[in-house]
């Protein structure tokens, strides 16, 4: 396993890591999760992402009794938290000082954890000021309740406004961003945020490295039953499938296949080894429903070497959506 910093911060984290998204309590119960928890950790995995939102706290309950169960070294492994979608009354959503603060003491319960490694506020909240959310941040962290906060999915504007708010008054900045990023969504990790790595060291726990599935190939000829796109409630993600960008992007992954078959490697493996040769990517977030599954993604970290420049210059004449770069005028 390869350990990368977290943005400018101290923390090493791994290239790869887990997270409990669609899964945990909907499809992984407590034994399975112990399993596929142990399989990442003796992988070398040390990060496990989770949020409020998942299966609405059920999902933090599942990962935090398997993490007791297993018992290993507080010091060895890293777990998060994300606020936003906690419940339907509106002192239950968003990113109010209130919210922000009961959402954290809820997901360490849940979580069986005395502080939360990582925070994200999930999702940008316009009707609380920025400033009341990065106090209230500050506030966990003064208390140690959390080590480190960040976004996800935030603009670049949103998270400089974040960063300027921390310094005028001397509270903690945001350390980093979780955005989706995969071969078909890249404006934000390689366009929107480009100044902010260096300006402020921002770092990136990404999720969706496989667009929910697609660049797996299984969906090329039509939703499987047991698939993510199946599931009641994800309606949406069906739907993005059958239209006419899915059938694009389809006939682009037919074609992403034959250069995974010409480097004797999965296309699941091209896609998360094309993620990982980023260097501004902090962790790629795998889910999984299966334990056969993750100890197939996990393998993907040997598939990284196989990436030459002249691999993925074939990689981006098929995608051709790299989002430009910045206009010079001299």
């Amino acid at each position: 396993m390869e350990y990368r910093r977290l943005g400018k911060s101290g923390l090493q984290v791994s290239a790869l890591s887990f997270g409990s998204w669609v899964t945990f309590a909907k499809q992984v119960d407590t034994s399975l999760a112990k399993e596929m928890l142990t399989a990442a950790y003796d992988a070398g995995v040390n990060f496990f992402d989770n949020a409020e939102g998942y299966e609405q706290g059920q999902s933090e309950v599942v990962m935090g009794q398997a993490l007791k169960e297993l018992d290993w070294p507080r010091e060895t492994w890293i777990v998060s938290s994300k606020v936003f979608w906690g419940g339907k009354l509106p002192t239950q959503r968003g990113l109010s000082a209130k919210h922000v603060t009961e959402a954290c003491h809820a997901a360490l319960r849940r979580l069986q954890v005395d502080h939360l490694d990582l925070y994200f506020c999930h999702r940008p909240d316009i009707d609380t000021p920025i400033e009341e959310t990065v106090r209230a941040m500050d506030n966990l962290i003064r208390q140690g309740k959390v080590l480190y906060w960040g976004t996800s999915e935030w603009s670049a504007q949103q998270i400089t406004e974040a960063h300027q708010v921390a310094r005028e008054w001397r509270m903690t900045p945001p350390t980093m961003e979780q955005p989706q990023y995969n071969l078909f969504e890249r404006e934000k990790v390689e366009g929107d945020y480009r100044p902010l790595y260096d300006t402020y060291g921002l770092g990136t726990t990404i999720w969706s490295p496989l667009a929910s599935g697609l660049l797996t190939g299984k969906y090329n000829d039509g939703i499987p039953q047991d698939s993510r796109a199946a599931l009641p409630g994800y309606e949406w993600l069906r739907d993005i499938f059958e239209g006419e960008k899915g059938k694009r992007r389809i006939a682009q992954i037919q074609e992403l296949q034959k250069v995974a078959d010409g480097l004797g490697i999965s296309l699941t493996h091209l896609a998360l080894a094309w993620c990982l040769k980023n260097p501004r990517v902090s962790t790629v977030i795998l889910g999984a429903s299966r334990l056969s599954q993750l100890q197939d993604n996990l393998a993907a970290m040997d598939a990284v070497e196989k990436l030459t420049p002249d691999v993925m210059e074939a990689i981006e004449s098929i995608v051709q959506n790299k989002p430009p770069a910045p206009q010079r005028f001299f």
